[in-house]
């Protein structure tokens, strides 16, 4: 087993179709997707807190992400962190804990009608306008507070349109992601490549 990765962080409002490239992401280059959202979901504990808009504690969400973390790494995979950190409490937890390991950290920037348009369609239960507009609020209050910290802590941070089709919004984060030849990341896909064989 190997107990080096290296990760990537996806950023975007609620709707940006983040978690939908980052699983893709995963499966195609066998990495890890851990989604915050779907990781507190997972536990069972903070329903009631998901569905009114609301944050979990950041110690908490701090605790739950670093054993996941954690477990991942010890098998050597690769990991998209989706929606992590989420404030600039995190973000210094992840630039003092996890920056050296960071690839980069990709913003999906989509209009917000648009966005609500793809929201609504899902038919989620807590997926009510009221608790959306909260869910916009909240990230935009801390995004660039976030990118800021980050980008401080040496994480590389780059924009791109989570519009279109998603083939096309995922062919746009592998260019991110895996086209540039002195990327760490790309380095290591081929290292990883040439193991396995």
């Amino acid at each position: 087993m190997y107990n080096d990765c290296m990760m990537v962080i996806l950023f975007g409002l609620a709707g940006s179709g983040k978690s939908t490239q980052g699983q893709i992401l995963a499966k195609k280059y066998d990495m890890e997707w851990l989604s915050v959202g779907q990781v507190l979901r997972e536990t069972g504990k903070f329903d009631a807190t998901l569905e009114k808009g609301e944050l979990v504690d950041d110690d908490v969400v701090i605790k739950i992400m670093k054993a996941k973390i954690e477990s991942v790494k010890k098998y050597g995979k690769d990991i998209i962190l989706d929606g992590f950190p989420r404030d600039k409490y995190q973000a210094r937890w992840v630039v003092e804990n996890l920056a050296e390991e960071i690839e980069t950290a990709v913003v999906l920037e989509v209009p917000k009608d648009e966005l609500m348009v793809r929201i609504m369609a899902r038919g989620r239960e807590d997926d009510t306008r009221g608790v959306i507009e909260k869910r916009f609020r909240v990230v935009e209050q801390n995004i660039y507070s976030i990118l800021y910290l980050l980008e401080k802590g040496g994480v590389r941070i780059r924009t791109i349109s989570g519009s279109g089709e998603i083939t096309t919004v995922t062919r746009r984060l592998e260019r991110v992601l895996f086209g540039e030849k002195r990327n760490r990341l790309t380095r290591r896909r081929m290292s990883l490549s040439k193991r396995r064989k």
